[in-house]
């Protein structure tokens, strides 16, 4: 049986049209920063700024600072630092790009590319089923950057076993 909308609306209460009305627009709204991230605005933003000797200039530059700083979960600082802070601290430092703090929301910047297209300051992801996700910024030559939960602050190279069998995705800001 056909029903007619406006009689079926008039039959709700104001109340709840409104509450469904601000659940409506909540779901439209955006979310804080650290909650939210819109992908499109970081793509090409890094090559935009830098050639790709800069941008390995200034990766390298970030490593001798921060060299064997210890792995600190959640931390920003020289006495400790995680994997998505280490990213986080390079790009804002480095390049002048704010990304966001978590690796779940840089896991969704830019543009995913294939291995063989990385270059120099592009994020690789990695993950188990048993470890949280980790990120590293490429250097080329298979070489990233970024903070070992057992090692600190180091470069490794992803054809060693450990880190080619958790390789996730590469991504170009």
């Amino acid at each position: 049986m056909y029903r007619d909308n406006k009689s079926t609306m008039k039959s709700i209460p104001l109340f709840i049209k409104l509450i469904f009305i601000s659940l409506a627009l909540a779901g439209c709204s955006t979310s804080s920063y650290k909650e939210s991230v819109d992908a499109a605005n970081y793509t090409s933003r890094l090559e935009a700024n830098n050639n790709r000797a800069e941008i390995t200039a200034k990766l390298m530059a970030q490593y001798e600072e921060w060299r064997g700083v210890p792995y600190s979960h959640g931390g920003l600082s020289k006495r400790g630092v995680d994997c998505s802070g280490l990213v986080y601290l390079t790009y804002r430092d480095k390049f002048g790009i704010n990304l966001p703090r978590s690796t779940k929301l840089q896991s969704r910047l830019g543009i995913q590319i294939s291995p063989r297209e990385m270059r120099a300051g592009d994020l690789v992801f990695f993950s188990s089923l048993f470890i949280d996700t980790h990120v590293g910024i490429y250097l080329g030559k298979d070489n990233f950057l970024h903070a070992s939960t057992s090692r600190g602050v180091i470069i490794s190279n992803m054809n060693n076993g450990y880190w080619r069998d958790k390789f996730w995705k590469a991504q170009r800001i």
